[in-house]
């Protein structure tokens, strides 16, 4: 286990959780604002979940995805990352189930990933770059403590961007 939070817990992820996965990236609504943008293919899900698998025993990785699940039933909920971008930020995401959207998770996923970064990594900061009109995510970031630091035009993704950044309280 990597962290756990009153209702949910993160593990690395497995071959078992390629379903669910599944479920979650070939919905279009989930990846509308991931880098993706686009529904994923069985084959692309199975391909991802081997090579973040695959991470896991580099010892240099510096990409970490882990499943979240339910702890009252092991249900998949969707994923979360550590990960450092190419700016050298340690940098978070996090994905959920549709299914589960409304329910707290994210924000109680994102809290999680935080006491762990801070905490048990002893990160100074953690940024989290979100599409400007992904409301939802932006509103979880900002209960979760994060400050708007810019909006700019992504070139990359062509639209418009935010990054929010969390230091650790000392």
């Amino acid at each position: 286990m990597i962290f756990e939070t009153p209702r949910l817990y993160a593990r690395l992820l497995t071959l078992d959780d390629l379903e669910a996965m599944h479920e979650m990236q070939s919905d279009e609504e989930v990846m509308r604002y991931t880098s993706q943008r686009a529904a994923m293919t069985r084959e692309e899900t199975l391909t991802e979940l081997t090579d973040l698998m695959t991470r896991y025993d580099q010892p240099d990785n510096d990409f970490w995805v882990w499943a979240v699940v339910r702890r009252e039933d092991s249900a998949f909920v969707g994923t979360c990352a550590l990960i450092i971008n190419e700016e050298g930020e340690h940098e978070i995401g996090y994905r959920c189930m549709r299914k589960f959207w409304g329910k707290g998770y994210g924000l109680e996923m994102i809290l999680g990933l935080n006491a762990y970064a801070f905490n048990e990594l002893g990160l100074e900061s953690l940024a989290a770059y979100v599409f400007s009109d992904n409301t939802a995510s932006v509103r979880i970031l900002e209960k979760a403590g994060y400050q708007l630091e810019k909006e700019f035009f992504n070139e990359e993704e062509q639209c418009m961007d935010k990054i929010y950044r969390k230091y650790r309280r000392t």
